[in-house]
């Protein structure tokens, strides 16, 4: 049975909905999107540009299973010099960011180690976090976190713990994009659902990878259990905003309430309560 949250056919697929991020960026053969999206942030150029990298599939997720709190649906990669790659994105602020993240980083980091092998042989890990929602307090749309000596930050304790944040809130904030010189920027003109449908294209002649990702984000788009799945997603995000917004009308509801029945046991008058607080005088009346 479709909902009245049915997707369109005329409406752009959101490429930040969880399951659509996994089957478009983690799947074998999306390795040429991947490395163009991973090369953009890690700011690799040149000579320096990862040329290959090793797709770690998650479980085949489908739609009747999707919504249980252990689905996790994060890309997971492997560099040609053995550095794991995991990226997640995270659409609500569950206000648990930083333990998450470290959470993510310490399950990749300490899962390499097999019973008598040697520190030593521990994975670099590098956890790329696309959060919709301000979470830093900080001016740039993209972070990063390193194990830095307080006092003289150019000492790094090790290179085996590495996260990024690319905080699309702060991104949408920007004055000015520049998708000529900054591959990040082209990516996360794609990822926006809601850029503009000429700036969208524009990207996508520009960058072959991110060609290669809206081909495959069209192909999923196509495919009517993928779809559903999509849809799940997006109700269970659609349902999860309503519900704080629900949460926050009670809230204030509650707070007029009490701010009222302190008003009324000091004297002050009715029409003076009422102005304040909006309340009806039958709500006044039955406090």
């Amino acid at each position: 049975m479709k909902t009245s949250q049915t997707i369109k056919p005329y409406e752009r697929l959101n490429p930040l909905n969880n399951y659509l991020f996994l089957k478009v960026m983690g799947e074998k053969g999306d390795e040429v999107q991947l490395l163009g999206f991973l090369n953009a942030v890690l700011d690799r150029t040149g000579n320096d540009r990862l040329s290959s990298v090793e797709i770690l599939e998650n479980k085949t997720f489908s739609a009747d299973i999707i919504g249980g709190k252990s689905n996790i649906l994060d890309v997971r990669s492997v560099l040609q010099d053995g550095t794991i790659i995991n990226i997640e994105v995270q659409l609500r602020n569950l206000k648990n960011m930083d333990k998450r993240s470290l959470f993510y980083w310490s399950r990749e980091f300490s899962k390499n180690l097999e019973a008598g092998e040697n520190y030593r042989d521990l994975p670099n890990v590098v956890c790329i976090n696309i959060v919709n929602f301000n979470f830093l307090n900080t001016k740039d749309f993209h972070t990063v976190f390193h194990l830095r000596e307080d006092s003289e930050r150019e000492v790094i304790l090790t290179s085996t713990l590495e996260i990024h944040y690319l905080d699309m809130v702060k991104w949408r904030k920007l004055d000015k994009i520049d998708i000529v010189n900054e591959p990040l920027h082209r990516w996360l003109v794609w990822f926006d659902q809601d850029s503009p449908p000429e700036l969208l294209a524009e990207v996508v002649k520009m960058d072959s990878t991110i060609k290669h990702a809206e081909e495959k984000q069209v192909h999923v788009s196509k495919d009517k259990d993928a779809l559903r799945a999509y849809e799940m997603y997006q109700k269970a995000q659609w349902d999860w905003n309503s519900s704080i917004y629900d949460a926050r009308e009670e809230g204030r509801a509650e707070e007029k309430l009490e701010i009222a029945r302190k008003m009324k046991a000091t004297g002050i008058s009715m029409d003076q309560i009422q102005t304040i607080t909006g309340l009806s005088s039958e709500q006044i009346v039955s406090l």
